[in-house]
């Protein structure tokens, strides 16, 4: 093999970004195992590429001793990966492992220790060129979809655009990305969608898996991720970081609610994602085949922030539980249905969007359980045995949360310090009625 061919080897890693001596490298391997295929060929040999560019093979010699340990030493190697796919597969193999096809490591051997030999082959040249076509064109494939796995492995959780190619087995779904070819499970397909072959779609990469023919790309219709993406790409705003997206609840083909907060003062977030005329959600909305979205402003306080999640209900109060994460909303009896949502979507969306446990109530239901409340010691007015926070709020209600052991009140601060300046009971023989520490404008929920 000429000088020149070993340059337009190295010029076909360049091109092709491969690691600089990796084909050199395979071309030695592949030799290597062309020559053991020849009759008298050495129990152990190397191939080295000479100054001249042309490849020479050296048997090598060892001391039995060393020899003995070495072969050792690789067949334990050999074990050892049989077990670990046995493990992965697990599949009982029953390869049996022979001394002449072990690969021994004498790179640690002192040079003095080893006899080297040239054997090359008289028609080692014709080899080497036919061995040279087969090993480039293998070690290329397996190089680019290396490369392939690392730049898609890296965009886990991106959104991306594809071709509809087909439908696969079992409703799989298959999606040209340009350079390769990606899989939309039916788990992760969304109910009462159509995958017309031949249309655009985005979708969210889930996962990633090394497979023989090159990486296999897993999507997905259902991460919430595809909104925030869907977003970023209508509105501005979002992408220039003046509006994030602080949380996604959904449930896919059905309805979804995003909270979204400005940092920039007269930038408002809601309309900055609705858009001129809804134009920007509209597109989001068609992107997702008609699933709903409702827009909510973040708020920093619970109380407001679960009044807003629980939209288009209107909400008259709720009140917070911080210790057990619990909000009882309150709403007027014609906004129940409406709050609650079609088989308690509303409401779990509400739930997954703030991270709080939404207890809906409707005035009618909750004046009863303060009229329950306020009537359950009746017989002794100098015991309470409703167990309820026995602070008055600035609406003339009850608090609703639950007193602490040993306490007449909840564990809200303000309430606390009420229990605090309390006088004793012997003094008053009464509980005088105390409003919360901080009143609500009309229309905004009373937090507790």
């Amino acid at each position: 093999m000429s000088q020149e061919i070993v340059e337009a080897v190295r010029e076909i890693e360049r091109e092709k970004g491969i690691e600089e001596g990796t084909l050199v490298a395979a071309l030695e391997d592949g030799l290597l195992a062309a020559y053991k295929k020849t009759p008298g060929a050495a129990r152990h040999a190397a191939v080295e590429l000479d100054e001249k560019g042309d490849f020479r093979v050296f048997s090598i010699e060892l001391p039995g001793d060393i020899e003995e340990r070495l072969l050792e030493e690789a067949r334990e190697r050999a074990i050892e990966e049989l077990e670990r796919i046995e493990e992965e597969t697990g599949e009982r193999s029953h390869t049996l492992v022979s001394d002449h096809d072990l690969d021994i490591d004498w790179s640690q051997v002192p040079e003095e220790q080893v006899t080297r030999a040239d054997v090359t082959p008289e028609n080692f040249g014709r080899i080497a060129a036919q061995t040279a076509k087969q090993v480039i064109q293998q070690r290329i494939r397996e190089a680019e979809r290396a490369m392939m796995y690392d730049e898609y492995v890296d965009r886990v959780s991106e959104v991306v655009t594809g071709i509809i190619q087909q439908a696969g087995d079992r409703n799989n779904v298959l999606v040209d990305l340009g350079k390769v070819e990606a899989l939309l499970p039916r788990s992760e397909q969304v109910d009462g969608e159509r995958y017309e072959q031949g249309s655009r779609i985005k979708a969210v990469i889930t996962e990633v898996r090394s497979g023989t023919k090159g990486p296999q790309v897993i999507l997905s219709r259902r991460d919430p991720e595809l909104i925030k993406t869907l977003f970023e790409l209508e509105v501005p705003e979002i992408a220039d970081g003046l509006v994030t997206i602080r949380g996604v609840a959904r449930e896919p083909g059905y309805r979804s609610k995003i909270a979204v907060e400005s940092h920039v003062q007269g930038v408002d977030p809601v309309g900055a994602c609705v858009g001129p005329r809804g134009s920007r959600v509209r597109m989001v909305v068609s992107e997702l085949r008609g699933e709903k979205i409702d827009i909510i402003p973040w708020n920093q306080e619970p109380a407001r922030f679960v009044a807003k999640a629980l939209s288009p209900a209107r909400v008259r109060e709720v009140y917070i539980d911080d210790d057990s994460r619990d909000a009882t909303v309150v709403v007027p009896d014609d906004q129940l249905a409406l709050a609650i949502g079609k088989e308690g979507l509303n409401a779990r969306l509400a739930a997954r969007l703030t991270g709080w446990k939404v207890d809906i109530v409707s005035d009618t239901e909750f004046a009863q359980q303060e009229a329950a409340a306020a009537y359950a010691g009746e017989g002794d007015e100098s015991e309470d045995f409703s167990g309820r926070c026995s602070a008055i709020l600035s609406n003339g209600k009850r608090c609703p949360n639950a007193a602490l052991p040993g306490s007449k009140y909840c564990g809200v601060p303000a309430h606390q310090e009420l229990a605090n300046r309390e006088p004793a009971p012997e003094a008053t023989g009464q509980r005088e009625p105390v409003a919360a520490a901080a009143d609500v404008e009309e229309g905004e929920p009373n937090a507790s």
